[in-house]
């Protein structure tokens, strides 16, 4: 669990994981200036405090790092934002532990009604929707949402993955997915609930835009290096001597 100031709304993300599907649960608290990280010490978590706020994507390094040293397999990244449905948690597992897949997403968008009806303001499901398009058409996937924060990884993605090299910003989930297909990775989603309220974490519009033109910009740097027209070391292996970490 990625977290800034999500001391409202950790305990019932928690406390919706179905018993006995996750062997543990990391927190890296990336600055908050809430009782996020004491509320998590109180909930039984494992938990990471940076000193300053690091960025989305630093924390999830960091999330990713420890779950790798603690001997993960699977590594469910959900909000503690209780935005996504948390008692989902077991068909994300289910999927990559019987083998069908090696990514799993929560799109919030399997219409435009539900996801509307959950609170979705009107800007961001179009935006949405039309960056998955792109994105859709240019890889050849067929996921119905490429920007959700509910997703697991198997360890083989992991550790094939060069998402050090990624964003400490909020692109790197779009690195993390266009490195999934470049890397031939097989994903899938499944439809999730959401409740957008006031303490949902959102971005606003000016870091939208500039999240909409990164995510571009990295899907173009994936077209040229699937053309061999650059080289580009988000798309080479985790542990490539060619390419600076």
């Amino acid at each position: 669990m990625p977290a800034l100031n999500a001391g409202k709304t950790l305990e019932p993300t928690v406390r919706d994981i179905p018993p006995g599907v996750v062997d543990e649960i990391i927190l890296v608290d990336d600055g908050s200036t809430d009782e996020t990280a004491a509320i998590a010490a109180r909930l039984g978590l494992v938990v990471v405090r940076h000193d300053r706020n690091l960025g989305y994507g630093a924390n999830q390094k960091t999330c990713y790092r420890l779950a790798l040293e603690r001997g993960a397999d699977i590594v469910v990244m959900i909000h503690p934002d209780y935005q996504y449905d948390s008692r989902l948690t077991p068909y994300f597992v289910g999927f990559l532990r019987d083998g069908y897949f090696d990514v799993m997403l929560g799109s919030r968008i399997r219409t435009r009604r539900e996801a509307i009806d959950g609170g979705m303001p009107l800007a961001k499901y179009f935006a949405n929707r039309a960056l998955t398009l792109i994105q859709n058409l240019s890889t050849g996937m067929n996921l119905s949402e490429w920007h959700t924060g509910f997703r697991a990884y198997t360890k083989k993605v992991l550790i094939t993955i060069p998402w050090e090299r990624n964003s400490d910003d909020f692109v790197f989930d779009s690195q993390m997915l266009m490195q999934c297909v470049a890397f031939g990775f097989r994903i899938a989603d499944i439809p999730v609930p959401i409740r957008y309220h006031e303490t949902a974490s959102s971005i606003n519009m000016r870091r939208s835009v500039t999240y909409g033109l990164q995510t571009l910009g990295v899907l173009g740097l994936l077209m040229l290096h699937r053309a061999m027209m650059i080289r580009s070391p988000l798309f080479l292996p985790r542990n490539s001597a060619s390419a600076s970490p």
